[in-house]
Order: structure tokens, then sequence, then C-alpha cells
């Protein structure tokens, strides 16, 4: 069973920048894609970015594209998010989350938290104007 664990957040000013890694454990992770989502107070969890298990293309939300980069790691176990020129709306709980099998590269095409079983714990960002 995945285990999976985020860390990086922290707080920073407009137009900063700061990675978040998710660890990922209990299995291979070279098989699955993993993704991104983020959840502020009162507002539904949406999804940031993902990264498919087989190099291909990338999904990044609108309000992320041209800002965040995911990237992976396998021997390390671990997904990246580089975020730069953050902005106050950017102000959430990170939670990095795997699907329920294997070779399943298609949640990358717009993933939907249904289809991810595995869940971190999540990591605070805090962007102050």
């Amino acid at each position: 069973q995945l285990q999976l664990a985020e860390s990086g957040g922290g707080s920073v000013q407009a137009g900063g920048a700061l990675t978040l890694s998710c660890l990922v454990t209990g299995w291979i992770l070279d098989y699955y894609p993993i993704a991104w989502f983020r959840q502020a107070p009162g507002k539904e969890r949406e999804a940031v970015s993902c990264i498919r298990s087989v190099d291909g293309p990338k999904y990044y939300a609108d309000f992320v594209k041209g800002r965040f980069t995911i990237s992976r790691d396998n021997a390390a176990k671990t997904v990246y998010l580089q975020m730069n020129n953050l902005e106050p709306e950017d102000t959430a709980v990170y939670y990095c989350a795997a699907p329920h099998a294997t070779y399943t590269d298609y949640v990358c095409d717009g993933p939907t938290r249904p289809e991810f079983g595995s869940w971190g714990q999540g990591t605070q960002v805090t962007v102050s104007p």
C-alpha cells in the first residue's frame, strides 16, 4: 500500500518561490503517475499538476502554467513541485496523491479527486502580499 508524505511548505512573500517534495513509499514509484492538489479554506480541492509514470505531457492547471514545474526522481522515491512567482491566491494546503492502480497515466489528462486513492497529509503554503 502506498504512503505519501509532503514537505517543503512554508511562508513566503508574493513573488517568492518554494519547492515541495512528495516522498512515496510502499511500492515502486516508477509505475504510478503522481498529482499535486491544493485546497484553500472554504474552497474545493483542486488539481495543480500531474506527472505521468512514463515521459509524456505533464498536467498544469491554468492558474499555475508558467510558474510551477513538476518533476520526479524515481530512485529517490520523490516527486517535486517547484513553485515560482507565488501569489497570495496560491495560499492553500498542498497534497500529493497517487491513483488507485498502476499504469493509469490517463489521470494526468485532467486529474480529479475520485481517481486518486492515496493521499499525503498535506503541507501548508502561505503567500503574503
